[in-house]
């Protein structure tokens, strides 16, 4: 039977996504064979996350707790564009690429019936109220290439172009990753590469 600390920090470590019990083991055992200094900055990270943390109250990014508004809320972003995403770390990927220049929006999910996530879950009353406010021109549905991503961009598709029938509303082009080869790219990825073909 293993001594109650360690297992405590093995069960604690086993509820993170991802971590099984054999790496819970694992991570539980190097945190207590290597310096405590570790274990104490990991543990005091964990606290800082939620007071140090919060959400942006307009476009639902992750901001530092004495922040008002997100930084990709600021004058410098053009407010009329507004590109919806699933969840907030969708924003820093986009971002890495500099070639996006509006605001954005976070649902906070994807729409999801197995798993209990409805529309009124996520913050799309909160963009319908955005895109008047903001004057905004263009919409670029963000969402994963997934079922859940799919049924809730065409779902936005739908209540925004019933309310705001004039507005623009793109999509992010999907198709081939470079570097793969054809015939190892499955059916939707090469339909969506058909679709989406540009001029040579």
């Amino acid at each position: 039977m293993l001594p109650k600390s360690l297992q405590d920090a093995i069960d604690a470590l086993g509820n993170l996504p991802g971590v099984g019990p054999r790496t819970a083991e694992r991570y539980a055992y190097y945190l207590f064979r290597t310096s405590p200094e570790i274990s104490r900055n990991i543990s005091q990270s964990l606290e800082n996350l939620h007071t140090g943390m919060k959400t942006c109250p307009v476009t639902f990014a992750l901001i530092d707790s004495s922040e008002e508004v997100s930084p990709f809320y600021s004058d410098e972003r053009d407010k009329s564009i507004i590109l919806v995403v699933e969840e907030p770390l969708d924003i820093y990927a986009i971002e890495q690429t500099k070639a996006y220049h509006g605001t954005y929006h976070v649902l906070g999910g994807a729409i999801s019936p197995i798993d209990g996530v409805t529309p009124d879950q996520l913050h799309i009353k909160e963009l319908l109220e955005r895109i008047s406010d903001d004057k905004a021109t263009e919409i670029i549905i963000a969402t994963n290439p997934s079922v859940e991503g799919e049924s809730t961009a065409l779902l936005l598709q739908k209540t925004i172009s019933d309310k705001f029938p004039e507005l623009k509303i793109t999509r992010l082009a999907r198709g081939l990753p470079l570097g793969v080869d054809l015939s190892y790219a499955d059916q939707i990825t090469l339909s969506a590469a058909l679709e989406n073909r540009t001029d040579a």
